[in-house]
Parts: C-alpha cells; structure tokens; sequence
C-alpha cells in the first residue's frame, strides 16, 4: 500500500467531513484495499440543523456510494446519542436496525446509512476506515491465519473472530474493545471481514491503516509473477455457447465477460484449482457477486443442480420462507478460456470479474507460499448470501432496463445513424459494440457496456476479430444494426465508373452479407432470440437519378434481409429492415450543403429539413429510436418488415 496522504491536500479541507471525503477517496481508488461499493468510512462532527442547533453526529459512508468516487452528500449524518441508545440494547433485529437508523437521519435526503452504523458510532474515536485489504484477508484466512495475525501485530490490533455484519458484530466489537484494547491499539482485524483503524483524525486512522497493511505486506512477501503459457486459439462460437447457458438458467440474458490474462490462465491451469476453488470466497461479502464457488469447466447445468441442492440443505432450517435466487454461475475458470465472469450488465459482470482477479492471487498465494487458504464455513456464507438485507436491496434495484444483459454490434457507429443506434440501444441497457473506420470510435461513448473498434467491414480477417473482441468482452452478440455504407459519387448510368460502382457495392452489400454470415452462429445463440435490422434507404422504393450504384446496392440489401428473414426464423432469428430519408445530422451533410440544397428549393434551412408529408425533422436519433424498438418487444412477431422512417415521403408511399 502506497502512502497517498497529502498534508497539504488534507490542509485544504474546510472541515472534518471534507477531509474523511479526502481520506475515503484515498482509501477507495486502491483496488487491493476496497472494490466495487465496499469498505465503509465515517467520521464525528457537529451537524447544525435549521434553526442554529449543533448536534453531535456521525457522518458515516451511505450505500450505494463508492469510496472512490464519494462526495460529502454521499455520507450520511446521524445524532450520536441516538446511535449509542440502539448500540446499548440487548437484540435489536436487521430490519427494525435499518428502520431506527432511517428514522434517526438528520439529513433526509441522505442515503441509507452504511450497515456497520453502529459499529462506527461505538468506537471511541472521530475517524474510522474499513478495508478488505488483500493483505489483511491474505493472513486471515490462512490456515493458521489468526495466530500469525495476533504474532504479528500484537496489541495494535484487536482480532475479532467472524460474526456477521450488523447489530451483533456491533456489539461483538463493542466487548472486545471494553476487555483487550489498550494504548497502543490502532486498529482491529475482522475475521473473514478486514481491516478497520480509527483515529482522532482521518489522517490518523489513514496512516495506521498503512502502518498495518505495510506490515502484512512484508509479512507475505513480493507476489510472484505469473508465467506466460501457451494456449490454442478460443473460438468466439465456445464462449457464446457458455453464455448460452449461463443465461438460460438465470433466466435472463447475462453479459459474460472473459479474461484470459497471464494470471487467470495460470490459475485456471493449476492441478489443484478444483479443490482451491471450491471452499468459498474471500470474504462473506463477496458471495452476494461471485456465489459461493466458481464453476470449474463448462457444465453449467451441473452447477445449477449443485447450487440447488446447496440452498435446499442450507434454508431448511431457516425461519424465513426464503426464494431461491439463480443458480446459474457468476465465476466460471476453465483452463482454456481462462476465467469468465457474468452479471446482468456489463458494470456488474466487471465488477465480479475484479473480484475474483483478487480472489485467484490471494489462493495462489496462500496455497503456494502458506499451506493452503480456509473459507469460512458455507452456513456463513449462506447466511450472506440469503440475508434480509441483501435482499431487500435487490428488491429497491427494481427492474432493470429493457435491453438489459443482450449484446448488440453496430456498424458506421462513429457517427451518424449509426451513432444514433448505439446511443439508443445503450440508454436501453444494452452492452454495444461499435465498428466504424474512424479511429475515435473507440471513445464514441463513455460507458463500462460501450467497446469501440475501428475496423473496415469490407475486411473479413478485421471482421472476424471484432467479432471474436465482443465475445471476449460481453460473451456474444443478440442483435446486429447494419447501418455503415457510402453513397459514391453521383453520376448517370451512361457515365458509370466501373471502379466506384465496385466500391459502393462492396461496402453496402458484400461486406454486409459477410457480416450477416459471420454473426448468424452467434445470433442462433442469442438468449430470447436474435435480432439483425438493415439500415436500407428510401431509395430502395423510390430511387432517384445519379444514385444507381447506392440505389441498388440498397435494394440487393434489402431483398438479402428478406432471404435472410425467412431463413433464419427458425432459428428464432428477427430480420428487419428500415428505410430512413432526409437525416441531416450526418457526416454526408454539411452545413454549406444544406445551405444550397435549401436555397435551391427556395425555403429557409429549418423547413428544408421538414420536407415531408408530417413537416418533421428526421435525426440519427429518430432512426435509432426505430431500429431499437425493432429488437424489443413490441415487435416480437415482426420478421421481413421494410418499414420507412421519412416523416412520409409521396414518392414512396
């Protein structure tokens, strides 16, 4: 762990809670210190309310933000003496805890406070920090991982054996503290659970947390480097089939994210990863993202029924009536693809592949170098997984979007309609690949479900490996917008270059038919069905002179969809063509352009561009809207349709 703390930074902080923001955000960019939402922050200062009254509070890390990135609305202020008067009680239940702490919120527009609330409040100091150091886990759940816990730091720490998160861990840490703390105690180590320090600033309890993660770090030594192996070529076709299945005992569409790095090739090709892989996580935490164990090879189905004899066995004796979740798996190591990691979205399968990038080194390590690693016992990890509060969040995230876990790759989606299309099918929920020629594609969009590749889609080699870039990246592809094409040069027929002629066919149906050739393996994978929509034109119907090439090329597109609409239904495969006229907000119109193309028809720019039947302005958006709703639903019994997107043109209609 690097020392980041800034006494100047921190000099700039105009009060306590700025200064724990400061001190959390160090502590969070860390990823062998805190991932995804983990960790909990807190510090003790005056609250003034309305009417000039200071209050005594606790300002403690609110859920759902990520210590990264927190800002001060993102902790939540509590009066303290309320908190030690919850602290005090005997039982207090996970439900009425969360509803006291929500009805003690001097802030109501505060999240809901961290689930360690009590904790925090009960420690004697004005600063907290809590970790899930790899360090620290990498001692604890050795084999002997307590003893050389409690050899290594001796009074600095205080060990508090697992108990899990919540009122009883309060209260758990609350009489450890009253029996073995003492002046030299900087910090306290959970079990199963990490690291917290305290101090009476943030910038104490931060350098103790270094002090203590430097000292586990000397104790484990360097890590040792992964070795470069050789491994066969994946065929993209392997992964979209592991997604297949992975998404039918889910239940849903899942985004399955691959990574076959060094490291996650060595792990998967260790002779004991079966036995390694399978006695838990590293902390309890992390079942509620990864599961309790990985699946080991490619039988998803298998793993499903072990997952469901787990639960059976683990929720007969609970007192709740509780649901099974999913049984498919989040984790899956296979010596190789490497190691594979799925989630609803492409946020959540990253997530739960950064996990478990940590989880592979702290096994390695500890099998390796230590003896072997333990877990804690299932029944604990169980009690996580199923845990009243854990699925009351699940049951606040709601619905998610309606594109939610499905893969679409979008051609000419640097600009344009094609943009449009990517744009749309993201605000939906979709991962996106996007493939143009320019080379800002990669940074089209800003987004963990957005992969830009730059590729000529008249190359078949370049096509291939896009293909196979998205399979690594989201597992497979369920919907295809063909939208890239050239218009050529504008000359009649008697005047055709042969040349030009041969480009513009090459780009708008050669290149599309192999495309549509490559994706179709895919496509017949697709969870719920696939999906292909053709960005025609309205020149299909309605063609105009000088455009013979782009006018055909159009038309043999479309009737190309149509072959493919009835030769792929039975493969539960949608094919789907639109004809969009007069989109302006393209790389083909400039300004000037439109300018004399107006002036030429005697009407100002505006009404050039509504020259329609319903005077609408058509957009990239207004297609991307189209093409979108096309793959959803509402369309679900449509295959063959060529439908216009001109604001009506008389020609065509």
């Amino acid at each position: 762990m690097k020392n980041l703390w800034s006494d100047s930074d921190a000099a700039s902080c105009r009060s306590p809670l700025d200064e724990c923001v400061y001190g959390s955000r160090l502590l969070g960019g860390d990823p062998d210190l805190v991932l995804h939402g983990g960790g909990n922050t807190s510090v003790k200062a005056p609250w003034v309310d309305v009417t000039g009254r200071e209050v005594d509070a606790l300002y403690v890390k609110g859920s759902g933000w990520d210590l990264a990135t927190i800002e001060p609305q993102g902790f939540t202020p509590l009066p303290l003496d309320r908190l030690i008067e919850l602290a005090s009680l005997d039982e207090l239940s996970d439900p009425d805890m969360v509803a006291s702490l929500a009805a003690a919120k001097l802030d109501a527009a505060a999240p809901q406070p961290s689930i360690e609330t009590l904790l925090h409040a009960g420690l004697p100091h004005r600063a907290v920090q809590h970790s899930h150091a790899d360090a620290i886990i990498s001692l604890t759940n050795l084999t002997d991982g307590e003893r050389r816990i409690r050899s290594l730091y001796g009074d600095r720490v205080i060990v508090v054996p697992y108990v899990k998160p919540g009122f009883d861990l309060a209260k758990a840490v609350a009489r450890l503290w009253e029996s073995d703390s003492c002046s030299s105690t900087i910090g306290m180590v959970l079990l199963g659970h990490g690291l917290f320090t305290f101090g009476d600033t943030t910038g104490e309890a931060y350098l103790s947390h270094h002090q203590l993660i430097l000292m586990a770090e000397d104790q484990l030594g360097p890590d040792a480097e992964a070795s470069d192996q050789h491994h066969p070529a994946v065929a993209p076709l392997d992964i979209s089939r592991l997604r297949a299945d992975i998404s039918r005992q889910a239940g849903r569409p899942m985004i399955v994210r691959r990574d076959s790095s060094a490291a996650a090739l060595a792990f998967a090709n260790r002779p004991d990863v079966v036995e390694a892989s399978q006695r838990g996580p590293l902390t309890p935490d992390h079942v509620i993202h990864t599961k309790p164990v990985p699946l080991v090879g490619r039988d998803v189905d298998g793993y499903a029924e072990r997952y469901g004899e787990y639960f059976l066995a683990q929720s007969a004796g609970s007192a709740s009536d509780l649901t099974m979740l999913d049984p498919s798996p989040r984790v899956v190591i296979d010596p190789e693809l490497g190691m594979l990691t799925a989630g609803i979205d492409a946020k959540r399968a990253a997530a739960v592949s950064d996990i478990y990038r940590h989880t592979m080194k702290v096994i390695s390590r500890a099998q390796d170098r230590f003896g072997g690693w333990v877990a804690l016992p299932i029944s604990d990890l169980f009690d996580v997984e199923y845990w009243d509060l854990e699925q009351a969040k699940l049951r606040r995230a709601g619905e998610p979007p309606e594109f939610a876990g499905r893969v679409a790759l979008v051609t000419g989606a640097a600009s344009g309609i094609g943009r449009g299309c990517a744009a749309e099918l993201l605000d939906r929920g979709a991962a996106v690949v996007g493939l143009d020629l320019a080379p800002n594609v990669a940074e089209a969009f800003d987004s963990p479900a957005w992969l830009g590749i730059t590729a000529d889609i008249t190359d078949s080699s370049a096509v291939d490996t896009a293909i196979a870039a998205a399979t690594d990246a989201f597992g497979g592809i369920d919907i295809a917008v063909l939208s890239a094409g050239v218009f050529g040069r504008s000359q009649p027929i008697a005047e055709l270059d042969p040349g030009e002629w041969s480009k513009v066919i090459s780009v708008n149906l050669d290149a599309n038919a192999g495309i549509m050739s490559a994706l179709h393996p895919h496509l017949a994978l697709a969870p719920g069905g696939g999906n292909v929509v053709v960005v025609a034109s309205k020149n299909v119907a309605a063609p105009g002179p000088g455009a013979a090439a782009y006018s055909a090329s159009k038309a043999a597109l479309t009737q190309l969809a149509r072959v493919a609409a009835l030769e792929w239904a039975s493969d539960d495969i949608r094919v789907n063509c639109v004809h969009p006229d007069a989109v302006f907000d393209t790389g083909l119109w400039t300004d000037e352009l439109l300018a004399q193309r107006a002036e030429h028809y005697d009407l100002s720019v505006d009404d050039y561009k509504r020259r329609n039947l319903l005077s609408t302005e058509v957009t990239s958006a207004t297609v991307g809207r189209l093409v979108a709703e096309l793959c959803g639903p509402t369309f679900a019994a449509t295959t063959g349709a060529q439908i216009p997107v001109d604001g009506g043109n008389e020609r065509v209609i």
